[in-house]
C-alpha cells in the first residue's frame, strides 16, 4: 500500500509542477499582450481593399479548370 502511495503522490507533483507552469506561461503571455485598440468603422474605408491586378488575373486565368 505504501508503494502505490507513494506512486500516487508523485504523479499528483508531476501533474501540480505541469498546471503550474502552464499557469504561469499563461500569465507571462497575458502580460505581454499588446492593449487593443479601438478602431472607428471609418478606417476600413480608408483601407485600398482588393484590386484586381495584372498577376491577380494571371492567377484566376491559370486557376481555372
Amino acid at each position: 500500500m505504501t508503494e502505490k502511495r507513494a506512486k500516487l503522490s508523485r504523479r499528483n507533483f508531476v501533474l501540480t509542477m505541469g498546471a503550474g507552469g502552464a499557469a504561469a506561461t499563461a500569465a507571462a503571455v497575458m502580460t505581454r499582450a499588446p492593449a487593443v485598440s479601438s478602431k472607428n468603422s471609418d478606417d476600413k474605408r480608408a483601407t485600398a481593399g482588393y484590386q484586381a491586378s495584372e498577376h491577380v488575373n494571371n492567377y484566376y486565368r491559370t486557376a481555372k479548370v
